[in-house]
């Protein structure tokens, strides 16, 4: 049961004065002075934004500590690092290994167009977020469609390296995905798919592009074995990422810690905030997983190269 039942809803003036006080300098506002829209989180008692109505204003609270200042922080300097990353593994790319190709380059920049949409889409969402209802609705949608970019994003290199002698298994992998996501994209984006009756559709769509990942994986290990799929993919990475993933959602669904000590982690420490740091770890460690696939993947060139080419010294004498 939410709190919102047990109290008086605030009138529109009670809004009006409270949007005068944050305007002089009172910027946070308590459960039960908030609109309906705004509440989340019920055993988040303090740190809210009044509703701004206008952007400036919303991003200005980037300025101040609220409830939502870690959810944004924590995306927001992802996306900026993950950025840097990526351009950084780019221009020293084909320093790092010669035989590097423009298909290396394009499968880690599905990675890194995923990473930085998630993270971009998701500070922006959460500093967007106490505009007004109907901007939540459409920044909230912005935050799914980044999620599925990331599982994309994410899905493309593992596969590129995982099946990389088997190019038919790799274009139907890619297709299954791309299938998926661009489904999950349309649930997401449509207005039709945002009633409630589609609720349970929409949870399915997102489960079943999550879990897909398992079918190439349990398909890389009966083909391969895991020790053989550890190099290919970086497989206990790719665990760890799922770990990391399962263990942050479980986190943000039974809003852990919040519900134990409710009013204690309004500004640090909520089961939201430990999803977000938790999806940073689990894509820092998908990319530890996609370099040590690209070092085997062209460790293993190179030394087929080198056979070949000593082949050749030995034929032409």
């Amino acid at each position: 049961m939410k709190l919102e039942d047990d109290a008086i809803s605030p009138g529109p003036a009670d809004f009006v004065a409270k949007t005068e006080e944050a305007a002089r300098g009172i910027y946070t506002l308590l459960w039960n002075e908030v609109p309906h829209w705004l509440r989340d989180n019920h055993y988040i008692h303090s740190g809210y934004r009044p509703p701004s109505n206008s952007y400036r204003k919303s991003v200005a609270s980037l300025c101040y500590l609220h409830n939502e200042s870690v959810n944004i922080w924590t995306h927001l300097v992802g996306a900026v690092v993950a950025g840097v990353t990526g351009i950084f593994l780019w221009a020293n790319m084909k320093a790092r290994f010669a035989l590097a190709t423009q298909e290396d380059i394009m499968a880690f920049s599905c990675y890194f167009l995923g990473a930085v949409t998630c993270l971009g889409m998701s500070a922006t969402y959460h500093t967007i977020s106490n505009h007004s209802e109907i901007v939540a609705k459409f920044g909230n949608r912005l935050d799914y469609l980044g999620i599925i970019f990331l599982i994309w994003g994410s899905f493309i290199p593992s596969i590129f390296y995982g099946f990389s002698a088997e190019p038919s298994l790799i274009h139907i992998y890619w297709t299954m995905i791309t299938t998926i996501g661009a489904g999950t994209l349309a649930v997401v984006m449509l207005p039709k798919f945002r009633s409630p009756e589609w609720r349970p559709f929409r949870a399915f769509m997102f489960v079943s592009m999550g879990l897909s990942a398992i079918v190439p994986v349990l398909h890389g290990v009966s083909k391969y074995g895991v020790a053989q799929l550890e190099k290919q993919i970086g497989l206990s990475w790719l665990v760890a990422q799922g770990v990391l993933y399962v263990a942050g959602a479980a986190i943000y669904a039974a809003r852990i810690p919040e519900r134990w000590h409710p009013g204690k982690y309004d500004i640090f420490g909520s089961s939201h905030q430990i999803f977000h740091v938790l999806v940073l770890l689990a894509a820092t460690a998908h990319l530890v997983g996609l370099m040590k696939a690209f070092d085997y993947e062209h460790s293993n060139r190179r030394g087929i190269m080198s056979a070949y080419e000593k082949a050749r010294e030995l034929g032409g004498r």
